[in-house]
């Protein structure tokens, strides 16, 4: 789940660069990241949801906020993916997008800090936390290794969805065309 919320800040961040500062590349980031968010968020509803049905007695819980604000998120990236989708011209798709990114953004604390601001099933903070973390080392570490784990296969994909991302975008120049034929890598 927090992939999914990192995922949408790059968008966000990539978009709002890219309508300040008309960079092309941020805005591929964006675009690059929003497949990547939508599958980690749809993995942690559906993982979730699963690991809910016995701690919870229910698969899904609308009263829950966090589950409904990243339920939202889903469909903010689904919506995001759409749009540019949607418009065939790359620059209004971008500008259209960021903004939209940039609007969905709001969500990202939402999610967040639900368990701090409402009553809900889902337990408060347990790791970044006053007084330290409240979980036993044996799984903490564990915990911490895989969140370093993924973040890293999230920077790896990510990293490569922006290269196919800026090619993609830069087809008909001279350099792409030359690097095709010379059967070479950027």
């Amino acid at each position: 789940a927090y992939l999914s919320m990192m995922a949408y800040m790059f968008m966000a961040v990539g978009g709002g660069i890219g309508l300040i500062w008309r960079m092309k590349l941020a805005h591929a980031v964006g675009a690059a990241a929003a497949p990547l968010g939508a599958a980690f968020c749809f993995l942690a509803l559906v993982t979730g949801s699963i690991w809910g049905r016995p701690m919870w007695g229910t698969w899904w819980e609308w009263g829950d906020p966090r589950l409904t604000s990243e339920l939202i998120m889903l469909f903010l990236y689904f919506g995001y993916m759409a749009l540019r989708g949607a418009i065939d011209d790359t620059a209004k798709a971008d500008k259209a997008s960021a903004v939209l990114a940039l609007v969905g953004a709001v969500n990202v604390p939402i999610i967040h800090f639900s368990v701090e601001w409402w009553s809900s099933l889902h337990q408060g903070p347990t790791i970044i936390k006053e007084g330290g973390p409240a979980m036993d080392p044996a799984m903490l570490y564990p915990l911490l290794a895989m969140i370093l784990g993924f973040t890293l296969v999230f920077g790896a994909l990510l990293l490569q969805r922006v290269r196919a991302e800026v090619l993609f975008r830069e087809r008909r120049t001279k350099w792409v065309k030359e690097m095709v034929l010379a059967g070479g890598s950027p």
